[in-house]
């Protein structure tokens, strides 16, 4: 078992807490909700990690709540809210239609893996021939997708 999928099941109880909103958000935009559990995981181990002051913000107050929405799409709702999550998803999917329209030759897990790439980083400095390139890690787009495989496995 992979690291990244050892700590996604180590973030199972954690996530599991969240799992009906995770879903929902995930239904009502359209998007996995198994990959929605998997940005959790990496991003905030499921509310426990990434330095989350008791607002829900990362130190330097650039990325908000269970998702670590960066500061530049104006956060929304509470730091563990079905509002918060819902954004989330939302920002994930325009990055997918993004790879839509901008790759249209690609297959659908490349179109996700750069939005995921894309949700981690931007666009910006993105070379589309590694999206993982400028990640945090050089592996978010494939750490989110080995914990989705763990949350898929337990309903979502």
């Amino acid at each position: 078992m992979s690291t990244y999928a050892q700590e996604a099941k180590e973030d199972l109880p954690h996530i599991n807490k969240y799992k009906d909103k995770i879903i929902r958000a995930a239904n009502n935009c359209n998007v996995q909700s198994s990959v929605v559990a998997g940005i959790i995981s990496r991003e905030t181990r499921g509310g426990r990690g990434a330095g989350l002051d008791s607002r829900g913000w990362s130190s330097g107050e650039e990325n908000f709540g269970l998702m670590q929405v960066n500061r530049i799409h104006s956060p929304e709702g509470g730091w563990d809210s079905q509002e918060h999550i819902e954004q989330g998803c939302r920002i994930l999917k325009g990055f997918n239609q993004h790879f839509d329209e901008k790759c249209p030759s690609w297959s659908a897990e490349q179109k996700l893996k750069g939005a995921l790439a894309a949700y981690n980083k931007g666009t910006a400095t993105m070379d589309y021939n590694n999206v993982d390139g400028h990640t945090d890690d050089k592996n978010y787009s494939a750490d989110v997708l080995a914990r989705a495989q763990v949350f898929q496995r337990n309903g979502y």
